[in-house]
């Protein structure tokens, strides 16, 4: 049976960074979006955010040559990743509440669990159900107060969880992607293909709603543009290549927590005892993946049996 995976200290890093930038990220968006056109505000952070990646992988050193032939699969990794999660999330966000839309977008952890264990063949040990039952319940707490509200915003809520649900797939699909190519040029290429695709459906549907952002929306754009497009993504990227699809995808458990925390803080939404209970529920959803498991003792009666031949 395989054992749970450690996490090196570059990882937890990374980890720790990307949660407190997507947490606290959820109530930017939302400022970001208020009288704003969604499409129009991601297609500027996008086109701000996506020259600072690049310029950080070339100062890096980063190879971001990609062969042709691996451009078919680039683009399905892109469609699932980042097309479609960036164009229905941050409309579910102007409709939603800023931590509300943050679990509902982080329902992807368990539909990663059973989109991975239905199609993928991935055979989870009994503790990461585990996790995964303590996600799920944390949504449901955290969602406690909101289902009344909710169902009046019906369109909000389904767009919110096909991202989640495509970007588990997305995610299962990068975790098992051969492109002989470093993470981050993936994620360079993925990042401005994004761009593009979201210029042209804000130019689309959105450009008889342009106006100039507020000094606020342009504070979100900036804190999106260098923070989450220039770190988060390629940040999660690595992690979800370089870990299990339960482990990188649980570990990011405490970003809708954080989500609903800090909107509380900065926009006045109400908290009540389902918040705190889900922040429990969470941390033991993360530590069901991440917590390593002590190998196996050492067979006694063989370690006997070679003792004896030699």
């Amino acid at each position: 049976m395989p054992y749970m995976h450690k996490l090196s200290s570059r990882q937890w890093l990374i980890l720790i960074l990307l949660t407190v930038i997507w947490g606290i990220n959820w109530p930017v968006m939302k400022i970001g979006v208020t009288g704003f056109p969604p499409l129009t505000f991601r297609m500027i952070c996008l086109s701000l955010g996506t020259p600072v990646l690049g310029l950080a992988l070339v100062w890096m050193k980063v190879p971001l040559r990609i062969e042709r032939k691996h451009w078919p699969e680039l683009l399905v990794l892109a469609v699932f990743n980042m097309f479609i999660w960036h164009g229905l999330i941050i409309i579910a966000v102007q409709s939603l509440s800023s931590g509300r839309a943050a679990i509902l977008g982080y329902t992807m952890p368990m539909f990663s669990a059973v989109i991975g264990a239905a199609f993928f063949g991935n055979r989870l040990q009994a503790r990461a159900w585990g996790g995964v039952a303590a996600a799920a319940l944390g949504v449901v707490l955290l969602l406690w107060h909101e289902l009344t509200n909710l169902t009046g915003k019906p369109v909000g809520v389904l767009l919110a969880l096909v991202a989640a649900c495509t970007w588990a797939l997305g995610t299962q699909l990068l975790r098992r992607t051969r492109m002989p190519v470093p993470t981050l040029a993936i994620s360079f290429w993925m990042t401005l293909m994004t761009s593009v695709v979201m210029s042209t459906l804000a130019v689309l549907f959105e450009r008889d709603q342009w106006q100039a952002p507020s000094e606020a929306t342009w504070m979100s754009i900036a804190f999106n543009a260098v923070l989450v497009f220039g770190f988060a993504h390629a940040a999660w990227f690595y992690l979800a290549r370089s870990l299990p699809p339960v482990a990188s995808t649980l570990s990011v458990m405490l970003i809708p927590v954080l989500g609903v925390f800090s909107g509380a803080l900065w926009l006045g939404e109400v908290l009540h005892w389902q918040d705190w209970a889900a922040v429990v529920l969470m941390v033991m959803s993360i530590c069901s993946v991440l917590w390593p498991v002590a190998p196996p003792p050492e067979n006694t009666d063989r370690k006997t049996e070679e003792q004896t031949a030699a």
